[in-house]
């Protein structure tokens, strides 16, 4: 088959065109679909580097020359009063063919793709002040106008990558019958994103596209919202994962899952998360919002095409490394573990500051290790704190943010006895770092992400339920700037991983030698043959369908057939999520059935479904739901101005005050209540009606709870 691969930046095939991971994924995943007898071929910008790819390989010019006006609306409120209410940009777009490996790549010049050659990407700065902001728009359309003229009546499954660098590609592909859109959601950009409706409504037009390809905006104006749901939409901009947009937008999400053959992740914890978002503080809000149903009407179109390490790493031998020599050059001691951290300084994305803040407390308490922490960064570090924490312990921590070649980060990563990933927010979907230093045979202490969950860290990778197969430490996700909690896990974590390796080294040589085992799985052909078992079906017609597993894990009752609900897993899984009515469709309801369904949904702090038992148990069990009530009700009260939370299980409790008076992106008031002994405590806000409490439990789980001043417990 065909396969046309397309995102705005394929430098992977040589270090100097390179920007962006994906850029290295690209020319991997093309390579390794070429060894597998593919034909391939890629479309990207040059990013008026033309000049350097004729020095540097063998580039043919083509014929193909398109001349256009590219018509953008401008959204008022974003461009102002110093730009028309409408650009036509004049284009002249060429195209440039670059045979390498087996591989095609066409790399189309115009006058907007070839601004920016040093970074090829706009700063987000420049939206609203400068149309550069419109580049990787113009390559949306300059890629489809030449996909269509170069393989007009071909027969191909355009693979494109990033919904932000691809959103019109999916619906202008989509009644020609001769291209397959296969969509891969790169990173987990918010699910939510939207874009200004009248600008996509233009360039679809322009495009070519009938009308009618859009949804439609969101079911209600946030203004019309109950408090509670204004409290928790608020609330996501301190964790990432959502932001409100005005009704004339339409969501990216929506137009590529909608009108794409497939949509393609990076590992299977990703494609769970982005599918509900379980267990963090946006998963309730999630399920009300229309996406939600997108997501849910189209969750048979997703697979999992995965990701690898490079070859590199993985294949074959390492090269002998002298440790001694290495750490020693960074004055650190040889003799002592070794903890090595290596990502592009991002602190909200990587967990650097309570990685920073972890280290100081284990050296600080005596703790005799050695840390080297690579934030790459061009512009340097500036938070003090980094800089603070290595003056305070010299020899013990080597902090680096320049660039350094594979070779030396093979010679750091060899020289390391455990590696430290405590991502957070889920903005990882893979993290090929983590899989490198894995590879090298460095434990693992990171994030339980589920993006990152392939790597086989857990919570006791020693004498826990998983321990034979585990590869190293876990710590739980973490949706909070700064988290103390997450320092707390890491630090011990460390202090966990410093004991193993002392006094009893034969279990860490197993951990290390799982984690080379674990990386070693992830290679490059690997992931181009499960990214052609999913295109070999639909290349042959065949449409997927959603399995009875992915509806269960979901908790997707309502999408079962009929014939699922004598199966014993369906039980199993309304038992694992507290679900009483899915429950009593497969099995009777029973005192303990009641006492077992109410506990699991407790644990989940699942106080929707916890109420749903005491009314259940009303009418046959009545003792048993007065005893569940009472349990249910007494967790928060409030007595005279100061209210009160017990949950044994719950490691955090934040009350959550909206601003009502901006339901859209106001900043709501975030008050930390305080363990008192008993619980949590704190003072009841001036005028409050009810409460809307995120709750952080010692799983990691997010989850809101509403109460009502002086009233019934909300379900």
């Amino acid at each position: 088959m065909h396969v046309i691969e397309t995102y705005f930046e394929c430098g992977g095939f040589d270090h100097r065109f390179i920007q962006g991971g994906t850029s290295v994924y690209l020319w991997q995943l093309s390579s390794a679909l070429t060894r597998l007898g593919q034909r391939v071929s890629i479309v990207t910008p040059a990013h008026g580097r033309l000049d350097d790819l004729r020095r540097l390989h063998d580039v043919e010019t083509l014929d193909h020359v398109d001349e256009y006006e590219l018509p953008i609306p401008l959204e008022p409120k974003t461009w102002g009063e110093r730009f028309p209410a409408r650009v036509d940009i004049p284009l002249r777009t060429t195209a440039h063919l670059l045979r390498l490996d087996g591989v095609d790549l066409y790399f189309l010049s115009n006058e907007l793709l070839d601004q920016l050659p040093d970074r090829f990407y706009p700063a987000y700065e420049t939206k609203g002040r400068d149309l550069v902001f419109f580049k990787p728009l113009a390559y949306q359309v300059a890629a489809v106008r030449f996909i269509r003229h170069r393989f007009a009546d071909e027969r191909a499954i355009v693979h494109a990558h990033e919904p932000y660098y691809h959103y019109l590609m999916p619906a202008a592909f989509a009644a020609d019958p001769t291209k397959h859109v296969v969509s891969t959601v790169q990173s987990n950009m918010p699910i939510g994103k939207s874009l200004w409706r009248p600008e996509v409504e233009r360039l679809l037009e322009f495009l070519d596209v009938p009308s009618g390809s859009l949804t439609d905006g969101d079911a209600e104006p946030a203004a019309e919202r109950s408090a509670h749901v204004v409290a928790m939409s608020q609330y996501q901009q301190l964790t990432h994962l959502h932001y409100e947009y005005p009704r004339d937008h339409v969501r990216i999400y929506d137009l590529v899952a909608e009108h794409a053959d497939l949509v393609d992740f990076l590992s299977p914890g990703q494609r769970d998360f982005y599918t509900d978002f379980a267990d963090t503080p946006f998963e309730q809000l999630f399920a009300l919002l229309p996406v939600a149903e997108t997501v849910r009407r189209t969750a048979h179109k997703q697979f999992v095409g995965g990701c690898a390490v490079g070859d590199n790493w993985v294949r074959g031998e390492l090269p002998a490394v002298d440790r001694s020599a290495v750490l020693g050059e960074l004055g650190l001691d040889p003799t002592l573990p070794t903890f090595f951290h290596n990502a592009r300084y991002a602190v909200n994305h990587k967990g650097q500051v309570e990685l920073v803040r972890a280290v100081d407390r284990v050296l600080t308490e005596g703790t005799a290790a050695n840390f080297v922490l690579r934030c790459l960064s061009d512009a340097g570090i500036p938070d003090p704190l980094f800089h603070e924490v290595v003056a305070k312990h010299p020899g013990r921590v080597h902090l680096q943010w320049w660039r350094v070649d594979d070779d030396q980060l093979v010679r750091y990563a060899t020289s390391a006895d455990f590696c430290l990933f405590p991502s957070k927010f889920e903005m990882d979907t893979f993290l090929i770092a983590q899989g490198e230093a894995m590879a090298t045979g460095a434990v693992p202490i990171a994030t339980a992400q589920l993006g990152m969950a392939h790597f086989g860290h857990v919570f006791d990778p020693v004498g826990g339920p998983a321990a034979g197969g585990a590869t190293g430490f876990a710590v739980n996700r973490s949706f909070y700037e700064d988290d103390p909690l997450l320092v707390d896990a890491l630090a011990g974590q460390i202090r966990r991983a410093v004991r193993l390796w002392h006094e009893r080294p034969e279990e860490y040589e197993r951990l290390s030698r799982n984690a080379v085992d674990r990386a070693r799985e992830f290679t490059w052909d690997r992931a181009a043959r499960d990214h052609l078992a999913a295109f070999e079906p639909l290349w042959a017609g065949r449409k997927p369908v959603l399995t009875t597993d992915r509806l269960l894990r979901h908790g997707w009752f309502d999408l079962l057939p009929d014939g699922a609900w004598t199966q014993r897993p369906v039980a199993d899984a309304a038992l694992r999520l507290g679900d009483a009515d899915a429950y009593r469709r497969c099995a009777p309801l029973s005192a303990a059935a009641l006492t077992e369904l109410f506990e699991r949904a407790w644990a989940r702090a699942d106080f929707g479904r916890c109420a749903r038992c005491v009314e259940l148990a009303a009418d046959d069990h009545p003792e048993l739901a007065r005893r569940l009530g009472a349990r249910l009700a007494g967790r928060c009260t409030v007595t005279g101005r100061r209210i009160s939370y017990r949950l044994a299980h719950a490691e955090r409790v934040e009350l959550v005050v909206p601003d009502l008076a901006a339901p859209d992106r106001g900043r709501p008031t975030v008050v930390r209540l305080e363990p008192d002994g008993e619980g949590f405590g704190g003072p009841l806000p001036p005028g409050a009606g009810e409460l809307h409490l995120l709750l952080t439990l010692r799983s990691g789980r997010a989850t809101w709870d509403r109460v009502p001043v002086g009233g019934t417990v909300h379900r």
